[in-house]
C-alpha cells in the first residue's frame, strides 16, 4: 500500500506508436496550427501583431492572412505558393544580412522548412474568413462560457407526445419513442426470458449466464425474477472488473511507460485494483473524482472495509500513468510534454474539454485561454510525484501515539523519584543552553525559522510517522536498554523497528539527486517560509545523513539542494 503525494501523470494504451508529424500535409488546418501560428505568436506577434492602438513596426501585421498579403512599408510579406519570392521566408533564412527576422537570432531550422512548407502551399489560414485574431485580443472568455452549450442552466423538458403510449414504460422512453416514430421506425419487439438474461448478463459483467444461471431464471416466475438477476449481477466481483475498463480506458491505463524499453510503472496495478473496488463499493462519483485528483489531501478518507487501509489515496496513483521516454535527448521539453499528457487526460476523462489544445494559444472553441492551461500546468508541475509508505500516516501512527502515552506515563513515576533525589535539575538545565551556541554566530537580524532544540510536541513536521508522535527534545527524559538518562541534544531518532515498512525496489521517488535519499520516515521539514536575502543556515549536528533541500515550483529544473 503505498501513499501518492498529489501530483501528477495519466496512461497510453498498449497500442500507442510514434506519431510522424511529416505525414500532415502543409495546407492542412492542423499543420498551421502546431508548427506555424506557434512560432508567430512567440516571435512575430510582439512588434507585428495587434498592439492596441500603436502602429507595428514597418507597418506590417503578421497576425491575420490578410495583412500578410497586404504587407507593410517594404510590400506583402508572403506570395502564396512562392516562399522564394515572400519576404516572410526570406527573413527567417537569414542569408541577405540587411534582412533578418526574427532579431535575437535565427530561428530553428525545422521552424524555417515548416514556415518555407506552408507558404509553398499557399498559406492557409483557418482563421482567414474571420478576420483578424492574435492569440489573446480576439478571445471574449466571458463571452463562451456564456454561449457554451453545456454550460447553459438546466431546464426541465416536458417529454414529447407520442402515439404509441401503451410501449412507454417511464418518461425517458417517450423520448425515444418519439425519434423512432418521426422516423418511422417501430420500437423491437420485447426480448424473451432466455435472450433477456443474456443480454443483461454481458452487459453488466461482460460474461455469458451459466446454464445453471439460466435454468433458474427460466424457472422463477416471481414478478421480481428480473430486478433479482440484475441485483445478483450488480453485487459480483465481475461488475466492476467489466465496467472499470471503460474507465481505464479514458486515463490510458497501462502498466509500461511505452517507447522501445517500455519500463515498468511501479505499482500501476494498484490503481487499477482501486478502480475496481471502487466501482463494486457504488462510491459516488463526485467522491470517485476527489480521490484520483486529490485523494492523499482528503481528511475523511475511505478505508479498506476488512484490510483498513486507505482506498482514497491509492486514487492518486491517474497521475503516475503515461507514457515516457527513456534518455530523451531534449529533457526540458520531454517533461514538459508529461505534463502536458498528464493536462490532457485531466481535461477529456474529469472536465470532457480538450484543454491541451490551449498550450500553444487560447482554444478555438472552448472557454480555455493559453492562461488558464499555465495554471494549470503549474500546479501539476509543482507537485511531488513520489510513492511512499502511506499505513504508517493512517493506523501506524495510531501504534506510535500509544507507545509514546506508554513511555510517558513511565517517565512520569522516574521523573518524580529523580525530583526527589535533586537529578531532575538536570532536565532543567539542559533545556536552557547558554548562549555561546554556534547561533549567536550569526547575523543580528537573521530571522529563526525554526529552532528544533526548542520545539513544542506538534511542531515537529516529520516525513512519515518513525519517530514516533515527535522527534526527541533536549531534557526528554529517555529510556533505552533498561537505563534511564535526560537527552542532552536535540534529534531526530530513527526507529529500527519500522524498517518492515520499507518501500519495495522501483518505487517511483522524487526527482534528481532527491530522489536518492530514503524520505519515508526518516526526513523532518521545517515549515514553509520565504527567503528574501538570498541566504539560509542550517546548523545541524549528529552522525546521521543531513541533506538540505529547498523546494521550488519547478521540477522541470530539478530542487535546489546541497549535501552538508
Amino acid at each position: 500500500m503505498f501513499q501518492v503525494r498529489l501530483a501528477a501523470a495519466v496512461c497510453v494504451g498498449l497500442t500507442w506508436a510514434p506519431i510522424s508529424v511529416a505525414a500532415e500535409p502543409a495546407d492542412a488546418p492542423d499543420f498551421f496550427e502546431k508548427k506555424v501560428r506557434p512560432v508567430l505568436v512567440e516571435h512575430c506577434f510582439k512588434c507585428h501583431g495587434d498592439l492596441k492602438g500603436k502602429e507595428p513596426k514597418d507597418g506590417l501585421r503578421l497576425d491575420n492572412r490578410a495583412a500578410m498579403l497586404k504587407g507593410g512599408d517594404d510590400g506583402p510579406a508572403v506570395v502564396p505558393g512562392a516562399p522564394d519570392k515572400s519576404r516572410l521566408i526570406e527573413a527567417v533564412r537569414f542569408q541577405n544580412p540587411d534582412l533578418q527576422m526574427p532579431p535575437k537570432g535565427k530561428l530553428p531550422d525545422a521552424a524555417v522548412a515548416d514556415l518555407t512548407a506552408w507558404v509553398k502551399a499557399g498559406a492557409v489560414w483557418p482563421e482567414a474568413a474571420t478576420g483578424p485574431a492574435t492569440g489573446a485580443s480576439g478571445f471574449d472568455l466571458a463571452k463562451r462560457k456564456r454561449e457554451h452549450w453545456a454550460w447553459q442552466p438546466v431546464k426541465a423538458v416536458p417529454p414529447p407526445p407520442v402515439k404509441d403510449a401503451i410501449w412507454l414504460a417511464g418518461p425517458v422512453d417517450q423520448f425515444l419513442l418519439a425519434k423512432l416514430e418521426d422516423k418511422g421506425i417501430r420500437p423491437a419487439p420485447p426480448a424473451d426470458r432466455r435472450t433477456w438474461i443474456r443480454r443483461v448478463t454481458f452487459d453488466l459483467v461482460g460474461l455469458p449466464p451459466t446454464p445453471d444461471e439460466i435454468d433458474a431464471f427460466l424457472a422463477d416466475s416471481s414478478p421480481d425474477a428480473e430486478r433479482k438477476v440484475v441485483d445478483r449481477l450488480l453485487a459480483s466481483p465481475h461488475y466492476g472488473e467489466r465496467w472499470a475498463r471503460h474507465w481505464l480506458d479514458l486515463v490510458r491505463y497501462a502498466e509500461t511507460k511505452g517507447h522501445e524499453f517500455d519500463a515498468v510503472i511501479p505499482n500501476a496495478y494498484q490503481y487499477r485494483d482501486y478502480v475496481i473496488r471502487a466501482l463494486n463499493a457504488d462510491v459516488p462519483y463526485d467522491r470517485f473524482v476527489q480521490e484520483q485528483i486529490a485523494g492523499d489531501l482528503l481528511p475523511d478518507p475511505r478505508r479498506h472495509p476488512t484490510e483498513r487501509f486507505n482506498e482514497s489515496i491509492l486514487g492518486t496513483g491517474f497521475w503516475f500513468l503515461g507514457e515516457e521516454l527513456h534518455s530523451p535527448v531534449d529533457t526540458r521539453q520531454d517533461e514538459a510534454d508529461r505534463f502536458d499528457n498528464r493536462i490532457d487526460v485531466l481535461g477529456k476523462t474529469f472536465l470532457g474539454l480538450t484543454v491541451a489544445c490551449a498550450r500553444c494559444h487560447d482554444h478555438k472553441f472552448d472557454a480555455i485561454g493559453t492562461r488558464d492551461y499555465y495554471a494549470l500546468f503549474g500546479l501539476v508541475e509543482s507537485a511531488s510525484y513520489r510513492q511512499v509508505r502511506f499505513d504508517t500516516l493512517e493506523e501506524n501512527r495510531k501504534i506510535a501515539a500509544e507507545l509514546d502515552d506508554l513511555n510517558e506515563r513511565a517517565a512520569k513515576g522516574l521523573s518524580a523519584a529523580l525530583a526527589r533525589s535533586g537529578t531532575a535539575e538536570t532536565g532543567a538545565s539542559l533545556r536552557n543552553p547558554p548562549a555561546a551556541t554556534p547561533a549567536a554566530l550569526l547575523p543580528h537580524d537573521t530571522e529563526v525559522v525554526i529552532d528544533y532544540a526548542a520545539c513544542r510536541p506538534g511542531q515537529w513536521m516529520p516525513d512519515d510517522a518513525s519517530f514516533g508522535t515527535r522527534p526527541r527534545r533536549i531534557g526528554d527524559l529517555v529510556i533505552e536498554n533498561g537505563q534511564v538518562r535526560f537527552a542532552d541534544t536535540p534529534a531526530a531518532v530513527y526507529d529500527r523497528a519500522w524498517d518492515v515498512l520499507a518501500v519495495p525496489p522501483g518505487t517511483e521517488s522524487d526527482h534528481g539527486a532527491l530522489g536518492k535519499r530514503i524520505r519515508a520516515g526518516r526526513s523532518i521539514r521545517t515549515p514553509t517560509f520565504q527567503v528574501e536575502s538570498g541566504k539560509v543556515h542550517y546548523l545541524v549536528k549528529g552522525a546521521g545523513t543531513a541533506y538540505a533541500a529547498v523546494d521550488q515550483p519547478s521540477l522541470i529544473a530539478g530542487p535546489l539542494h546541497g549535501s552538508l
